[in-house]
């Protein structure tokens, strides 16, 4: 699903688990080479910053700015910050407790400078507002983006079957809106709307006709699914799937440069228009979210509270995901129930009321551009008048089981799936595996009005309750009086007419196809959402099983189950209410969301009166799910994309130890760590080179080892760059050290390189006994990096966020844990 540009990057690989043991790891801190620890030793040096030094070192890490003259003067320029340091490589984790420090420190230095001068305070009041600002600007964007991506995918999706002659940027509704000459049962056909048979051969009817109509429609859907498919492999190749699994990563502190960049902006509105109107199998409303995601990214950047502090900035996306989901189905609150339950990984309280206001923008720009011209947010929307019954929990219950076996079935199937193509040669060529799934889907989907329309507005046609208005095939039922059709008329007292047994097995065929069609479309390098093609399915599961209730009542309405509420000639059986809960449960069941979706699907209908029936339907689909495996699809997709996402909904109930899970273990290389006082620059660069780890324990000496505090190879690496343009004196020979205060050097020594500043003085460690139950929470809760084992203030090892997820896989694995959620396999990255 991903773009495989994703993983050719260097360092970032995608071999499973086996890759786990690989070098080029960001959180990998452990090195073969360096200082042997000896943890028998029972020395204890001096721990104080004093001058001491301890001879015999091996390493010096530095990072950029003391400078020592060649006797006891030092001017330490690290007292001002070091452009660079505390930023954060592509495809590495931020430190999440590092940069919540960061904003606390800013946010007092913004409030001790407020009161010196009125213009400090307008500063201060700007920054207390910029939040708000950019959660503004998100919303505005994301509603006109969604409203823009309805207008020309419903305009495309027509053009396949024909053209307005009067204003060729008029879909088929809107042209034939002013035309006198629609009938009440053909009122989709008006003079201003022509066929592609009509406007090519001249007639409308007939063989010829219908073969060039069939033509067309394969042609443009190809042109269509081709034209999305290069602009993403040429232009934006991080523009493909849906962006719900990526974006979970990134809001967890995964760091994916370009994932919500502009360019990726621009490719994903242009193609999801394009992949929409092909009629590939696929829906609009995840990508939305990755949309919205990406201007919240690009606004942040308008703002320095924002664009400098990584962790602040996904408060900006977590309410960007809200504003997403609002625009996608016209539901506010169950957009920021989305953002909470689903996505977001940190989502304070101020995050919050922030992204129930971003949804707020969103919704009122997209009301306000009325894309689908009923006055509503969505296509769909439907408003239900007859109460429901106790009864009908059972076939309500059926159908989340229903949910519940596709979704544990699309899972299976997908994921399989797409594993085959990453590793045959067929998923090297995703233009020609996009171009054949299209053709597929357009020769099946044609001949079936029900697979030919589109799938939003299939699902507006199977949530829609029979009335006088309706001219469908599912509404013509016969009259008792003479046994002719009688149109939008659903009661139980009306037998079903040819036209809906028709549409039933029209129906069960379009299932079948939604189906299968669903598993191969999911994945292809197109910008393919997974929410309306599962709503589509349970819709017609649904509407299915509410019409054989409906007709089941009619024909033995003297059952007991029917007797006491279902008298004859009353409106008590709604097939659109089973098919709302069938969209509902298909859709639980394939992503494992319950508060969120029944929300959403709550706002869609407008009735609070039918919460209960879509509660049940969705929990049981996920009871049922979650017996065949716990991983909803995006969690699924995480993990078949190697993205180190540690789950916090998951659990761990395993007996291991710290020690169990720490690196080195004995057949590992010793762990490498730096003196304090006592390594030269040339040493230090003899490990950055040789090594690719993302940071070193610093120690007090070798023979006390120790522990002083951690250091991060990048922010070494800048703050050497940095004093060598800066500093004078700075040689390859020179002392680098992490203490207060210069060791002392002999006269004609080179200036030495102060690096304090750089060091992570407080660095989280715990014990060689503390159990893994503990790290992992520690981890989860504060999205820790790494973690230092020490035992008796001596330093043991590391875990890192890498070392914890290959424990997971590997007991997952291994063995049975009681209750434990599957653990991603994990890259040589985090």
């Amino acid at each position: 699903m991903e773009s495989e540009q994703l993983f050719n990057r260097s360092g970032y690989y995608r071999n499973g688990y086996n890759s786990i043991t690989s070098a080029s790891s960001d959180e990998e801190l452990l090195d073969g080479t360096g200082v042997v620890m000896d943890f028998h030793t029972s020395e204890d040096d001096n721990l104080l910053d004093g001058d001491t030094t301890s001879p015999g070192s091996n390493y010096v890490m530095s990072n950029g700015g003391g400078v020592l003259s060649s006797t006891t003067h030092l001017l330490d320029f690290l007292e001002e910050p070091i452009p660079g340091v505390g930023t954060y490589d592509d495809f590495h984790t931020i430190d999440w407790v590092r940069e919540k420090c960061k904003d606390r420190e800013r946010h007092r230095k913004i409030n001790t400078k407020k009161k010196e001068s009125a213009w400090e305070f307008t500063k201060s009041l700007y920054d207390a507002w910029s939040g708000w600002l950019v959660v503004t600007l998100t919303g505005l964007a994301s509603g006109a983006l969604a409203g823009l991506i309805d207008i020309s995918a419903d305009w495309l999706n027509d053009i396949k079957e024909g053209v307005c002659l009067n204003a060729m940027w008029f879909n088929h509704e809107q042209c034939c809106w002013g035309s006198n000459e629609t009938t009440f049962a053909e009122r989709d056909k008006c003079p201003q709307w022509k066929s592609w048979a009509g406007l090519i051969l001249g007639q409308e009817e007939g063989p010829g006709s219908y073969i060039m109509n069939y033509f067309m429609y394969i042609y443009w859907a190809l042109s269509f699914a081709l034209l999305a498919v290069l602009l993403v492999k040429v232009f934006a190749p991080y523009a493909c799937g849906s962006g719900i699994p990526e974006i979970k990563t990134i809001l967890s502190g995964f760091i994916i440069r370009g994932y919500l960049g502009k360019w990726t902006l621009l490719i994903k509105t242009v193609t999801l228009v394009l992949a929409v109107a092909s009629g590939l199998s696929l829906g609009k409303e995840g990508p939305l979210v990755h949309v919205a995601c990406c201007c919240g990214n690009i606004f942040s950047y308008l703002f320095p509270k924002y664009s400098k502090n990584e962790a602040k900035k996904r408060e900006v996306l977590s309410a960007a995901s809200a504003a997403g989901v609002s625009v996608a189905f016209g539901a506010p609150i169950g957009g920021v129930l989305f953002s909470l339950e689903e996505v977001s990984y940190y989502f304070p309280l101020k995050t919050l009321w922030r992204s129930f206001f971003a949804a707020l923008v969103a919704a009122f720009v997209l009301r306000s551009i009325n894309p689908f011209g009923n006055s509503r947010l969505v296509l769909f929307y439907v408003e239900y008048h007859t109460p429901w019954y106790l009864f009908e929990l059972i076939p309500f219950i059926l159908l989340g089981v229903f949910g519940g076996l596709w979704g544990a079935f699309f899972i299976k199937a997908n994921i399989a799936w797409c594993r085959r193509r990453k590793s045959t040669r067929f998923g090297k060529y995703p233009v020609l595996e996009v171009i054949f799934v299209a053709a597929i889907t357009a020769v099946v989907a044609f001949p079936n009005p029900y697979t030919r329309q589109n799938t939003s507005e299939l699902i507006k046609e199977l949530f829609t309750d029979c009335g006088p208005l309706e001219s469908s095939q599912l509404c013509q039922y016969r009259s008792q009086m003479n046994g002719s059709k009688a149109f939008g008329d659903a009661s139980p007292n009306k037998p079903a007419g040819p036209g809906v047994y028709t549409a039933m097995w029209q129906l069960c065929l379009a299932l079948v196809f939604k189906i299968i069609m669903t598993i191969f479309t999911f994945g292809l390098k197109v910008p393919a959402g997974l929410f309306i093609p599962s709503m589509a399915i349970g819709a017609i599961a649904g509407r299915i099983v509410g019409i054989a209730v409906e007709q089941l009542a009619y024909y033995h309405h003297d059952w007991l189950v029917f007797r006491e509420w279902c008298e004859v000639g009353t409106d008590c059986i709604t097939p659109g209410l089973y098919a709302m809960v069938g969209a509902a449960a298909c859709l639980g069941g394939v992503t494992r969301m319950t508060v969120s979706l029944v929300v959403i699907v709550f706002e869609l209908t407008g009735g609070l009166e039918y919460i209960v029936p879509l509660m049940a339907a969705v929990m049981t689909s996920k009871w049922v799910g979650d017996a065949f495996g716990r991983e909803g699809i995006y969690e699924s997709h995480i993990r078949l994309n190697g993205y180190p996402f540690l789950d916090a909904k998951s659990e761990f109930t395993h007996t291991t130890l710290a020690r169990e899970v720490m690196r080195p273990q004995r057949s590992d290389p010793p762990l490498a760590v730096l003196t304090q006082d006592d390594l030269t620059v040339e040493e230090l660069q003899v490990i950055i080179n040789e090594t690719s780890y993302n940071g070193f324990p610093v120690i007090v000496s070798k023979e006390s080892q120790r522990l002083v505090g951690f250091a991060l190879r990048r922010d070494i690496t800048i703050a050497i760059e940095n004093a060598r343009r800066k500093q004078e004196g700075i040689l390859l020979t020179s002392r680098v050290y992490f203490t207060q205060h210069a060791p002392t050097l002999p006269a004609d020594s080179p200036r030495p390189l102060k690096l304090r500043s750089i060091l992570d003085m407080s660095p989280f460690t715990v014990t060689d006994h503390t159990p893994m139950e503990i790290v992992v929470d520690i981890f989860r809760k504060l999205g820790l990096r790494q973690c230092l084992v020490t035992h008796n203030g001596i330093v043991l090892g590391i875990i890192t966020k890498k070392n914890i997820l290959a424990h997971l896989e590997e007991l997952k694995e291994h063995m049975e844990p009681l209750v434990t959620s599957p653990a991603p396999c994990l890259l040589p990255f985090h």
